[in-house]
């Protein structure tokens, strides 16, 4: 019972890799294009809406027309629910860093040197080598500032990874043995509490999403805490009828036990239907 989440430079192989280790270990795999379609469907957005959370740097005025904070939000709220199921294998461009630093898991940053992402980002999409190096730059480059932008994360930071995985450095296979072994490491040392403080971060996202789908609640700005599935949420304004709004919706939310509404005083401004 482990959750190992890896993010992957482009070209770089990483979610062979990721799918090696899951048929090994027996684990679930989650691509990042299966993320964006449960995202997609569960919140009645659109995959090209979400690209703003990785493959497109917007200019000023287009930033002011996106609504980056929900879609990550959404995005998020899937994610943790998938990792409190454990027993997941999941990649993406960017998405290690949402990992909670609960004890359940890895995160991992699959790498590669340029010559080699060039070569097989040139194999893949049928691309000359000229353009396949303009690509694999561009992307880098539109990733990583995507990421600094939405999350304040530097994808490059090697720091914020238990592991870094050189593709170009060994076979695939090496690298999936690797994430196998620490796999059944994590399994042999995590304790019901550090599964009980993921879940309850699980919780703490889905309740942030549930917020933000709400058309009379997605503006809020709510302190949202969970313990053992007990909720507690402090905001601007929640008083009535706010306060049982916001009840009603986030009781929905499975793995709540309980629901602590405070308010700071402010009155939420009135929104329509």
């Amino acid at each position: 019972m482990a959750v190992i989440v890896i993010t992957q430079q482009i070209g770089s192989r990483g979610s062979e890799i990721a799918e090696l280790a899951a048929r090994e270990l027996g684990y679930r795999f989650l691509s990042g294009q299966e993320l964006v379609a449960q995202t997609s469907s569960r919140y009645k957005v659109t995959p090209e809406q979400l690209l703003v959370l990785d493959e497109r740097t917007p200019h000023f005025w287009e930033r002011l027309r996106t609504d980056t904070e929900r879609f990550l939000a959404f995005l998020r709220a899937i994610l943790l629910k998938e990792f409190a199921n454990d027993r997941l294998i999941a990649v993406g461009r960017g998405i290690a860093h949402h990992l909670p630093e609960s004890g359940c898991g890895l995160r991992v940053h699959v790498i590669g040197s340029f010559h080699d992402r060039v070569r097989r980002v040139a194999l893949d999409e049928k691309l000359t080598v000229g353009s396949a190096e303009k690509r694999v730059r561009d992307y880098d480059h539109e990733i990583r500032s995507r990421v600094q932008q939405v999350c304040a994360i530097d994808l490059e930071d090697h720091n914020i990874y238990g592991a870094v995985l050189n593709s170009s450095a060994s076979p695939i296979e090496v690298s999936a043995a690797m994430l196998v072994q620490a796999a059944n490491a994590i399994d042999a040392r995590v304790t019901p509490q550090d599964w009980c403080k993921l879940r309850d971060t699980a919780i703490s996202a889905q309740v942030r999403a549930a917020i933000h789908a709400h058309p009379q609640l997605n503006h809020a700005q709510l302190d949202i805490e969970c313990d053992q599935g007990a909720l507690r949420i402090n905001g601007p304004g929640l008083v009535p009828p706010w306060d049982r709004l916001t009840d009603q919706v986030v009781r929905q939310i499975e793995g709540v036990s309980s629901v602590e509404i405070t308010a700071d005083g402010v009155t939420m401004p009135i929104l329509p239907e």
